[in-house]
């Protein structure tokens, strides 16, 4: 359902609302410069949260990223005007405020990923808030990453490790001690199961930062070649 124009970074947009989205307009149109919304933030006595992640740009004939709460609102978008499969996207919230830069380091034949917090990018005396590293794994159709968050001296690293399964979007988020913090599978409305491109992400565990979590999740889905 297409709606009207909107001029987003200097361009004239058109927007569409998926019809599995059961939100008004003027709730989409709060991705535009509207109304503030709610932004959740995780504290050690919150309840958990599922989030809707939909493998699209709400721009037309733009490739990213939506995630909506469960209030329908949306809280945290990707939009690339370039080709799919990007080795640069960043992470914005409703209003476009950049909160992470995530770039793909390539080692040989090897793809990393780092993720900097707050466009830090731009200063090469800064570390990447984080690292995704994959777990070579030859003749498996399983896929592992193990993230490390790289603190300073005085700050020690702690770990995430992704699981899920090459060709499925489907995956786990489990902690240093392997303990579930967020579990991703395809969305069903109805009874229904969805598209592909429309997941569920439960959030299990109560204390981990709502962005760095999207961030990790954003670059899962780039390993694979969903966004």
């Amino acid at each position: 359902m297409i709606k009207e124009g909107h001029k987003v970074s200097g361009k004239e947009d058109r927007i569409f609302c998926p019809k599995w989205l059961k939100v008004s307009f003027s709730s989409i149109s709060l991705f535009f410069g509207g109304e503030s919304a709610c932004f959740p933030c995780m504290t050690a006595d919150s309840n958990p949260e599922t989030f809707t992640v939909w493998m699209k740009s709400l721009i037309m004939q733009g490739n990213g990223l939506t995630v909506f709460n469960g209030n329908g609102q949306i809280v945290y978008r990707i939009d690339n005007y370039d080709e799919k499969s990007s080795r640069e996207v960043f992470l914005m919230d409703l209003r476009g405020k950049l909160l992470f830069t995530l770039r793909q380091k390539r080692i040989w034949f090897l793809c990393d990923w780092e993720g900097y917090k707050d466009g830090g990018v731009n200063t090469e005396e800064i570390k990447p808030f984080f690292r995704v590293k994959r777990v070579l794994r030859f003749f498996s159709k399983k896929l592992r990453c193990d993230v490390k968050l790289c603190g300073g001296e005085s700050r020690p690293s702690f770990g995430y490790r992704f699981e899920g399964i090459w060709g499925r979007t489907a995956f786990r988020i489990l902690d240093s001690h392997g303990g579930l913090v967020a579990e991703a599978k395809r969305k069903q409305s109805l009874g229904v199961q969805l598209g592909e491109d429309v997941m569920s992400l439960v959030l299990v565990q109560t204390n981990l930062d709502h962005s760095l979590l999207m961030a990790l999740v954003t670059v899962y889905l780039l390993i694979q070649h969903r966004i």
